[in-house]
């Protein structure tokens, strides 16, 4: 079978792959990168992982602006990569495309929502890829993986031809092989980073404390050992309180955004994520209220210390990847942790990069630093210059 089509790891969505070749020459000569199925690519349908929205949508007619640069830098495009539905999960499941295979994990799941990215770059099916991530969707697959992720400040990427979720959250992020290629992609991306003050690295205990034990204690020695000296907290309030404001906000853009097309076509959602879409309904206007009053403390709260100078380093995620047949409980408690961590930077809207930290019981995990508003490029020299330490 011919190399580029194959798809041995479930990475990439069935059928006919797409492809585009380079429109200039630059930095990304020569590399290869996937695209997840949430970003058009000209003559392609943005399935969404799911059938009922790609059949009720037409082929895209044009790149999105974040595509067209990298074919211009570059890169040839050699696929669209599968996504859990409509972007609602971490898990990395899809009922209709199948679950992608964790190359670094076997019987683990990927991470999502941009599972098949994630598992592009860890089987080196492609060298980077283009994810979206509104609560931790390039974060959790990169750090399950094995990769390098990155979630850059809101509204530093066009979100221009990114099938909305829910916008005041999206960004369009990446994963790559390497800290330096994560890093080149972010130069072709993102402008100039603003001025701002070298970073003061500080060991976000309260996160940490949502995470299994055995994670911290992998984790903290090598944050100590990146610079993080100090210790801080994270959260302004407890976890919890950022988990129900993201759980609404999120969830009345998601219906505000997918609603009429949802009640209009009744689509057929797989069975972990048809009651995630029907839990919607219950969000009152009284709780999205309460929910951007908090939001908006919170951001101000966040920019007010991390403008400062200060970055937080934590577990990018609460454990390691979930077995293929995890219980609904191990489910819910991945899920909501995960959640409240990752809520950090969504709230805020803060760029976050997540680097390859080793494993635990044979399975990645992942360390994130994440910084003030525009530190983005200092972000990507940090994982540019990192080596991801040898199993323990």
């Amino acid at each position: 079978m011919n190399a580029a089509l194959r798809n041995d790891w479930g990475a990439f969505v069935p059928g006919t792959r797409a492809h585009a070749a380079p429109l200039g020459r630059g930095v990304l000569d020569g590399l290869r990168f996937a695209v997840k199925d949430l970003i058009d690519v000209a003559g392609t349908v943005t399935g969404g992982g799911n059938p009922d929205w790609a059949a009720t949508h037409p082929a895209a007619t044009r790149h999105a602006p974040v595509v067209q640069r990298l074919l211009e830098a570059g890169a040839t495009l050699v696929g669209k990569t599968v996504t859990d539905e409509l972007a609602f999960s971490l898990e990395g499941e899809n009922a209709h495309h199948g679950t992608p295979r964790n190359p670094q994990a076997p019987g683990r799941m990927p991470g999502g929502s941009s599972s098949g990215s994630a598992v592009a770059v860890a089987a080196r099916e492609a060298d980077f890829a283009l994810g979206t991530d509104t609560g931790g969707s390039v974060r959790i697959p990169a750090a399950f993986c094995g990769v390098f992720g990155f979630r850059p400040t809101h509204g530093r990427v066009s979100l221009d031809g990114v099938l909305p979720f829910a916008p005041s959250y999206d960004t369009v992020g990446w994963m790559a092989s390497t800290g330096a290629l994560l890093a080149a992609v972010g130069h072709v991306l993102l402008g100039p980073d603003p001025a701002s003050a070298p970073l003061s690295l500080a060991w976000a205990q309260d996160v940490a404390a949502l995470c299994d034990a055995d994670v911290r204690a992998r984790l903290e020695p090598q944050a100590r050992a990146l610079g993080a000296r100090a210790d801080a907290c994270a959260f302004g309030e407890p976890a919890a309180a950022a988990l129900q404001a993201y759980g609404v906000l999120q969830g009345d853009e998601i219906r505000r955004h997918l609603g009429d097309w949802i009640t209009t076509r009744h689509p057929r959602f797989g069975a972990n994520i048809a009651p995630r879409f029907a839990a919607l309904a219950q969000i009152t206007a009284a709780d999205v209220g309460v929910a951007e009053r908090w939001r908006e403390g919170e951001r101000r709260r966040q920019h007010d210390a991390l403008q400062r100078g200060v970055a937080f380093v934590f577990p990018t995620a609460p454990c390691i990847a979930l077995p293929l047949d995890a219980s609904t409980e191990q489910r819910g408690r991945f899920y909501q942790n995960a959640l409240a961590i990752n809520a950090i930077a969504g709230h805020a809207g803060l760029p976050q990069v997540t680097l390859p930290a080793g494993e635990v019981g044979g399975s990645p995990i992942g360390l994130s630093v994440l910084g003030p508003p525009g530190s983005d490029l200092e972000l990507l020299a940090l994982a540019a210059a990192w080596r991801t330490p040898e199993p323990a």
